[in-house]
């Protein structure tokens, strides 16, 4: 049975290496001809290249579970043309045999999804944010045109804004603005540093000017008289510690989307918005994608496995072969429906993100043994209906 699981995987994984090789030069292809207007200036086209080979770990992490798919069900169509799996079966594999060898073929690949989740493509995606904002100027992630904002509460009652507009390559943060505010969200000081930079959980800023708002200036602009008294007191300071929860791992945190954060990064973010009281919605749904996605591709590996069972020679290899890959196609692209219909509609995220890849394994799973008990079935539908015709 080894030497069978090995010639299964071998021919398994050549399969899905061509079928993704393909599947990344039609995507890159397309994403390169759609960026062509964008050259000039300093965005040439080895600078389009350059943005490109930096998508390919993130392309590659989301077309993995179709590239699975298709190249299982061409190869299992391919040993089945060839009675190969006939051989196993007439040797004693059964079905659920083969569907485990299957499984266990599966987790190398969801050892590469992995790879790609927690290492490749959030090291791609920081590259190509930073390289984005370098070459072409245009704000990327979960960046805005304004910069990153970051709310937290401070001693005392009040909260703070921080507006920062660059992330430098130190981990330090440079153009930072700072807004401060009383318990009724009454703005009383804001200030602008040039740089600033992470200390043992503090933020030290640097070439700070500092303005604070007279604590009466509410009840002032009441009177129609001019103010007796200056309304703002500016200052210059050349440093200022400020107790902070953000760190430099944070602030990458907001630079990424949610789902090409790593899981560590992801939690650890979730809990500083939860401690600022901010939504978390996204990110919840993105720490479940990524709890479900090697799941999903045992799914895919499910999906493929009932055409070994096909009877090829009935004719119509083809269609069958099309009907899975339709299928395959359709059950993850609504997977990926039902998690963003889910956070919309406030569905638990655990419910949009199971249930789906549930329904998809057990329709599988029972398509296969139908397949595999045909026989059995067809003579108890005999023996209870003798006037009908077996279809065997």
């Amino acid at each position: 049975m080894r030497t069978a699981r090995r010639y299964l995987a071998r021919e398994i994984y050549r399969s899905c290496t061509v079928v993704l090789l393909a599947l990344l030069g039609l995507f890159t292809f397309f994403a390169l001809v759609d960026e062509l207007d964008g050259l000039g200036g300093n965005f040439t086209l080895l600078s389009l290249l350059y943005l490109q080979a930096l998508a390919l770990p993130t392309r590659l992490y989301d077309l993995l579970p179709i590239g699975l798919l298709i190249g299982a069900i061409l190869a299992l169509a391919g040993l089945a043309q060839r009675n190969e799996l006939v051989i196993l079966r007439v040797s004693g594999v059964s079905g659920l045999r083969l569907m485990g060898m299957l499984w266990l073929v599966t987790l190398p690949v969801m050892v590469l999804a992995l790879l790609l989740s927690e290492v490749a493509t959030p090291a791609a995606e920081l590259r190509s944010g930073e390289a984005n904002l370098l070459l072409r100027g245009k704000a990327g992630g979960g960046r805005m045109a304004s910069g990153y904002w970051f709310k937290e509460p401070v001693a005392g009652g009040g909260s703070r804004i921080l507006n920062v507009k660059n992330l430098l390559a130190n981990g330090g943060v440079g153009d930072v603005t700072l807004y401060e505010f009383e318990n009724a969200q009454t703005l009383r000081a804001f200030s602008t540093a040039k740089t600033g930079r992470f200390e043992d959980g503090k933020l030290i800023l640097e070439d700070i000017g500092e303005n604070t708002i007279a604590s009466d200036a509410t009840d002032r602009f009441k009177d129609a008289a001019a103010p007796q008294k200056p309304l703002l007191a500016s200052r210059r300071l050349e440093s200022r510690t400020l107790d902070t929860t953000l760190t430099p791992e944070r602030l990458l945190a907001r630079v990424l989307t949610p789902e090409r954060m790593s899981l560590f990064s992801l939690w650890d973010y979730i809990d500083y918005l939860h401690g600022n009281n901010l939504q978390t919605d996204r990110q919840v749904v993105a720490v479940w994608r990524k709890l479900v996605y090697p799941f999903t591709l045992l799914v895919m590996m499910t999906i493929a496995a009932p055409i070994s069972f096909m009877q090829t020679r009935r004719g119509g290899v083809g269609a069958k072969v099309f009907i899975g890959i339709l299928l395959g196609v359709g059950f993850f692209m609504l997977n990926q429906l039902a998690l963003n219909v889910g956070m919309l509609g406030r569905w638990p995220p655990w419910v949009t993100a199971l249930v789906p890849n549930a329904a998809a394994l057990t329709l599988a799973l029972g398509s296969l043994w139908v397949m595999e008990s045909r026989h059995t079935l067809a003579n108890l539908s005999q023996h209870r209906w003798p006037w009908r015709k077996s279809s065997v």
